[in-house]
C-alpha cells in the first residue's frame, strides 16, 4: 500500500476505521439478543445485526479494490461468540428469577437494567460508525471517487436509522426500568399531572371568558347607546298641544272661548 496516492492512502485509512467499528458492533449486537425481551426491539437488533455484517463485507471489498487490505482486530473467534451469547441468556434467565425477589434485590441487577444498558452503548457505537462514514463521504467526494461516496451514503442512511430507532427505545426502556425498580408511590402518575394542569389552566380561562363577555356587553351598550333616538316628549305633552292646535283659532281661540259668559 506504500505505492498507493496520498489520497488512496488516507481514504484506506477511513475505510478500515469504519470496517472495524463495524466487526465490533456486530459482535456487541449478537451478544444483546440473548437479553432482547421486547420483541420490536429484538426484531430490529436481529435486522441490524444482519446490516452490520454486510456493511463489514461491503466496505472490506471496497479496501481491497482500492488497492488496500481490511485490517483484522483480534476479536473472538466464532466459539468464543457463542459462549458471549450463552452467558448473555443464561443473563437473562437470571434476570427473570430475581423478578420474582423483593424489590430491594432487583436494583441494578434487573433484565430491564441490562436492556437499557445495552441499547445506550448501540447508541453510542452507531455514533461512532456515523462519524467515520461521514468522514469517508467528505474525502471521496474530495477525490472524485464516486463509488466510494455511493457506498458510505448507503451505509450512513442505515446507521442514521438505527440510532433514530434507539432515540424512541431507550426512553421506553428508561420508563420499564422505573416500573421495575422504582415503587409507585414515587413515580409521578401522568393522569394526575394531566388533572393539576387542567385544574392549573381552568380559572385562568374563566377570567378570560368573563373578561371576553364584560368587553362584548360593553361594546353592545356602545352600540345602542349610539343608535338611540332622541327622547321624546310625554304623551300627555304632545296631546295637549295637539288640542290647542286643533281648536280655532289656536291658543288664541282656546283664550277667547274661555272669556266668553
Amino acid at each position: 500500500m506504500t505505492d498507493l496516492p496520498a489520497g488512496a492512502t488516507k481514504l484506506i485509512q477511513y475505510l478500515n476505521e469504519a470496517y472495524s467499528t463495524e466487526r465490533r458492533l456486530q459482535i456487541a449486537l449478537q451478544a444483546h439478543l440473548g437479553l432482547a425481551s421486547r420483541a420490536t426491539y429484538k426484531n430490529r437488533l436481529r435486522e441490524h445485526s444482519s446490516e452490520t455484517k454486510r456493511h463489514a463485507r461491503e466496505v472490506s471489498r471496497r479496501i481491497k479494490q482500492l488497492g488496500g487490505s481490511a485490517e483484522v482486530i483480534d476479536f473472538p473467534g466464532p466459539d468464543a461468540l457463542g459462549e458471549v451469547a450463552q452467558m448473555a441468556v443464561a443473563g437473562a434467565q437470571r434476570a427473570a428469577a430475581l423478578a420474582q425477589a423483593p424489590m430491594h434485590a432487583l436494583r441494578g441487577t434487573g433484565k430491564e437494567e441490562k436492556q437499557l444498558k445495552n441499547a445506550k452503548t448501540e447508541y453510542a457505537l452507531e455514533a461512532e460508525e456515523i462519524a467515520p462514514y461521514t468522514t469517508i463521504v467528505a474525502v471521496a467526494e474530495a477525490l472524485g471517487d464516486g463509488e466510494t461516496v455511493k457506498l458510505a451514503r448507503s451505509i450512513l442512511r442505515e446507521e442514521e436509522r438505527m440510532r433514530s430507532f434507539l432515540e424512541k427505545e431507550i426512553p421506553r426502556m428508561a420508563a420499564a426500568v422505573l416500573s421495575a425498580e422504582v415503587p409507585r408511590s414515587q413515580r409521578a402518575s401522568r393522569g394526575r399531572s394531566r388533572r393539576r394542569s387542567s385544574r392549573a389552566k381552568a380559572p385562568a380561562r374563566s377570567r378570560s371568558q368573563a373578561s371576553t363577555r364584560t368587553s362584548a356587553r360593553r361594546s353592545s351598550t356602545g352600540r345602542s347607546s349610539s343608535k338611540r333616538p332622541a327622547a321624546r316628549r310625554p304623551a300627555s305633552s304632545r296631546s295637549s298641544s295637539a288640542a290647542r292646535r286643533s281648536a280655532p283659532g289656536g291658543s288664541r281661540g282656546v283664550a277667547a272661548a274661555g272669556a266668553r259668559p
